[in-house]
């Protein structure tokens, strides 16, 4: 079989894909919705992938509820900027990457696209990491087999690409369907108490000027707010098949913004939930030095007195890093495509990444055994959160470019609100490193 040839300037993004999933123009409004319900939540994995049950475990077992109203505010944040995403790409027809390739020089782009494949492979470290551990847990498999074995998660992904963008989509939903239902059990069980539960989610001082639930906190907005995620939705809302006009435009990114904020409402829930868990079962119990994703599997069982508590964990650990992994190298190829224009083969590119990513996690278990992982997961969503300002920054600039984005420009009031949301991460990533800098 020939490769495909290298996409051109003026190649849609995801090629073959792009409008292949058709949108009815007529009936109820319902049908509508439906056609649009998918991207939302292949972009809401990221924000519920194993990088964030590392910090929001260490962060429930060490502060309590004190950094749910991290989550939330991070989460808030990931409804703005992915609805910007959305509205470049619909706008546009261009994707994040391609839109950066049109605008900046050659040696810029160049560093964007670097920058963005470290950003893909930190992500791409927690999802070994979580998978090799759920691997562990359920079947007792070697965390450095199970590393490996990761790997050959490439079929799963070419066979799913192979099906079609619906066949991808319904399997991301319902692996998340199954980490919601293991979670909301866990959360039964647990029975936090609602009063404390609901002040965790009112800003407080403390996440900021304590250097460790500052360091917890930039991580929660790093396995949230991922980077990669804004190029791979301003690229996968453009599959729907919209009228390519100014009202089918203003249609599209309605429905779109619906479904990217729904699926992050979702992953608000799963992520809280991991916090919560580990707040009223580990916290709560003066247990506050659990910080591994191993060390809250062995103590859930024991401590809420129910067997099931552990493998429902495990159960939605292993769904998502098998669902990070689909995402993760879609992500990859929009990324490779836009910066570079250059095509690789997606069974390729997906193991270059994650051969990347074994790498690491292998060392790290030789040396310093297991124990190292959840340090080496956590230092990961604090580099996927140094990321952010380079890809938020872009895309705050070309959703508020009139030449650009046409009668989808974004209003004065989003422009500012997104500005806002770009200047706390780059505070936030200033603070930390004058304190790792004063360490």
């Amino acid at each position: 079989m020939n490769p495909p040839p290298p996409p051109s300037a003026t190649s849609p993004s995801l090629g073959e894909m792009n409008a292949s999933v058709a949108v009815p123009q007529g009936g109820h409004w319902w049908f509508r919705l439906l056609a649009f319900l998918g991207p939302g939540y292949m972009v809401s994995v990221g924000y519920m992938d194993p990088g964030n049950w590392a910090t929001d475990i260490a962060g429930g077992a060490q502060f309590g509820y004190l950094l749910l109203s991290v989550i939330l505010v991070s989460n808030l944040m990931a409804i703005v900027l992915q609805g910007l995403s959305a509205r470049l790409g619909i706008a546009t027809g261009r994707d994040l990457a391609q839109a950066c390739r049109d605008h900046f020089s050659k040696p810029v782009n160049l560093c964007l696209w670097l920058l963005c494949e470290v950003a893909i492979i930190a992500c791409d470290l927690a999802e070994v990491i979580g998978t090799a551990i759920a691997l562990k847990l359920l079947f007792g498999i070697p965390l450095v087999v199970g590393a490996i074995i990761t790997a050959i998660d490439v079929v799963l992904v070419l066979w799913l690409m192979h099906r079609g963008f619906r066949a991808l989509e319904a399997f991301v939903i319902a692996l998340l369907l199954v980490i919601f239902g293991c979670f909301a059990v866990q959360i039964v069980l647990a029975a936090p108490p609602v009063h404390d539960v609901l002040a965790g989610f009112i800003p407080r001082a403390e996440v900021v000027t304590n250097p460790h639930a500052l360091y917890l906190a930039i991580g929660i907005i790093g396995a949230t707010v991922m980077p990669h995620n804004l190029y791979l939705h301003s690229s996968i809302v453009q599959t729907r098949a919209y009228q390519r006009t100014d009202t089918g435009r203003r249609a599209a990114l309605r429905w779109a913004v619906t479904d990217s904020t729904l699926a992050l409402m979702l992953a608000l829930f799963i992520n809280a939930s991991i916090l919560i868990l580990a707040a009223a079962v580990f916290h709560a119990n003066g247990r506050t030095d659990v910080q591994e994703i191993e060390q809250a599997y062995e103590l859930l069982a024991p401590m809420l007195g129910v067997g099931l508590a552990s493998t429902l964990f495990a159960v939605a650990l292993l769904a998502s890093g098998i669902n990070s992994t689909v995402t993760a190298t879609l992500a990859g190829q929009i990324v490779m495509e836009g910066f570079l224009r250059l095509r690789m083969a997606p069974w390729m590119r997906r193991l270059l990444t994650r051969g990347i990513a074994i790498v690491p996690v292998v060392a790290v278990t030789a040396l310093y055994g297991e124990q190292g992982t959840a340090k080496l997961l956590v230092l990961s969503q604090v580099v996927l959160s140094m990321q952010l300002p380079f890809a938020v920054i872009p895309l705050v600039m070309f959703v508020g470019n009139k030449a650009k984005m046409g009668a989808l420009v974004a209003p004065r009031w989003l422009l500012t609100l997104a500005w806002l949301i770009a200047g706390v991460i780059v505070v936030l990533n200033v603070k930390l490193l004058v304190e790792w800098m004063g360490a």
